[in-house]
């Protein structure tokens, strides 16, 4: 399973969205589900926070700062 900083947002959400779908089709084992509930939640605070440094990157820009690169 690759690391989830290695990921990109579209990656990291494209697993999330696979994640739930298994979840909600109650197919799975109990630990399996644990398992991948916690990858999810990891996966989720990921995106939000590329999704808040973008934000940032883009009040910036509307404010005429200067913007730092993305991380991750």
């Amino acid at each position: 399973m690759t690391e989830i900083t290695e990921l990109t947002f579209e990656l990291a959400y494209a697993e999330l969205e696979e994640i739930i779908t298994r979840l909600d089709s109650g197919d799975l084992p109990l630990d399996e589900s644990v398992t991948l509930f916690e990858r999810g939640r990891k996966l989720a605070q990921y995106c939000q926070n590329l999704l808040d440094s973008a934000e940032l990157r883009v009040n910036q820009l509307l404010d005429g700062g200067q913007i730092e690169p993305l991380e991750g």
